[in-house]
C-alpha cells in the first residue's frame, strides 16, 4: 500500500521539518499539536523557513503556496484517523509518547503506520504500547530537516518486512537517504557521536586542549565542518545531557556517562545558543 496521507504529531522544530518536507514531496499532510497557539507557532516556522527557500532561489512563490495548502493543523487525534502513516516528534519522554500512540492506536485506521522520530529511546519500548507493533518503525530524521538528507530507519524484533520497506520508500521519496538501523539507543549516529562529544568535554577536562584549539583541531584535522563545542553549543548542553543519561542507563558504559562540566553547565542554565551562554558566549541579536 502506498503512502498517500502523511500525519505527523508535534509542529515543534522536528515536527515542524517534517511536515514541510512531506507536503514540499506532495503528501497531504496533517499535523497535530496540542493547542492553537502551539499550532500557529509551528505553522509560523513552516512559513518561514519556505520563504527562505524562495528568497535563494530553491523554490518557485507560486510552489510556496501549494505545499502550505497541503498542511492542515488540528489539535484533536481524530482528524488523523485517514492518514496512511503517522511520524511522532512530540517531547522525548517515553511515557508522554507511549500515551499519545495509546490514544492513538485507537482512533487511526488499522493499516496505518506508526513512526517515532525519537533520538535516543528505544522503538520497542514505544511500540508495544499499541496493538499493531509490527507496523511501528523508527523514523530518525536530523536538524534542520529540510537541509539534511539522512533518516535512519530503524527495526525493532517484530517490525514486518512490509512495514520497512514502506516506511524506506516512503523517506525516499521525500528526497531523504534512508540508512536501516537495528533498534538500539542511539542508533548508528548518536552511538557514535554522544560518546565523541562528551570526550571532548573529558578532554578539554583534563587539560588536553583549550575549547578553541580542539574544535579546530577536528576541523581541520579531521574535516568536520564544525568542532565539538560548537556542536554541543548548536544542538544545546541540555538536550545533549539529557539523551546522555538515556543512553547510559541503557548501555551502563563509561563512554556515555556524563562528564561533570556537563552536567554544571547545565545546572547554571549555559545551555549553548538557546541560553546566550555554553561553551562559547553568543551576543544577544
Amino acid at each position: 500500500m502506498k503512502v498517500k496521507k502523511v500525519g505527523v504529531l508535534g509542529c515543534g522544530l522536528m515536527g515542524a521539518g517534517i511536515a514541510e518536507v512531506a507536503a514540499r514531496a506532495g503528501y497531504a499532510t496533517v499535523v497535530r499539536e496540542v493547542s492553537e497557539e502551539l499550532l500557529n507557532k509551528g505553522r509560523q516556522r513552516i512559513e518561514t523557513s519556505l520563504s527562505k527557500a524562495v528568497s535563494k532561489g530553491r523554490l518557485e512563490d507560486g510552489e510556496r503556496s501549494n505545499i502550505l495548502d497541503r498542511i492542515e493543523g488540528v489539535v484533536e487525534l481524530e482528524h488523523l484517523a485517514d492518514c496512511d502513516l503517522i511520524i511522532e516528534a512530540i517531547v522525548e519522554n517515553v511515557d508522554a509518547k507511549r500515551q499519545t500512540f495509546e490514544a492513538l492506536d485507537e482512533t487511526a485506521k488499522k493499516t496505518a503506520i506508526f513512526a517515532s522520530n525519537t533520538s535516543s529511546l528505544t522503538i520497542t519500548e514505544i511500540a508495544m504500547s499499541t496493538h499493531r507493533p509490527e507496523r511501528f518503525v523508527g523514523l530518525h530524521f536530523f536538524n534542520p530537516v529540510p537541509m539534511m538528507k539522512l533518516v535512519e530507519v530503524v527495526r525493532t524484533l517484530v517490525t514486518s518486512d512490509e512495514t520497512v520497506e514502506r516506511a524506506t520508500a516512503f523517506v525516499r521519496g521525500l528526497g531523504k537517504e534512508p540508512v536501516a538501523c537495528r533498534d538500539n539507543s542511539g542508533f548508528i549516529v548518536n552511538r557514535l557521536l554522544v560518546p565523541y562529544l562528551l570526550d571532548a568535554i573529558r578532554a578539554y577536562e583534563e587539560g588536553v586542549g583549550s575549547i578553541e584549539d580542539i574544535d579546530k583541531g577536528m576541523q581541520l584535522g579531521c574535516g568536520y565542518p564544525m568542532g565539538p563545542f560548537t556542536l554541543l553549543d548548536f544542538v544545546g548542553l541540555d538536550t545533549t545531557l539529557y539523551i546522555a543519561d538515556i543512553m547510559f542507563d541503557e548501555y551502563r558504559e563509561k563512554r556515555f556517562a556524563p562528564p561533570p562540566l556537563l552536567k554544571q553547565m547545565v545546572l547554571a542554565g549555559r545551555l549553548g545558543r538557546k541560553s546566550g551562554h555554553g561553551f562559547y558566549e553568543y551576543p544577544k541579536r
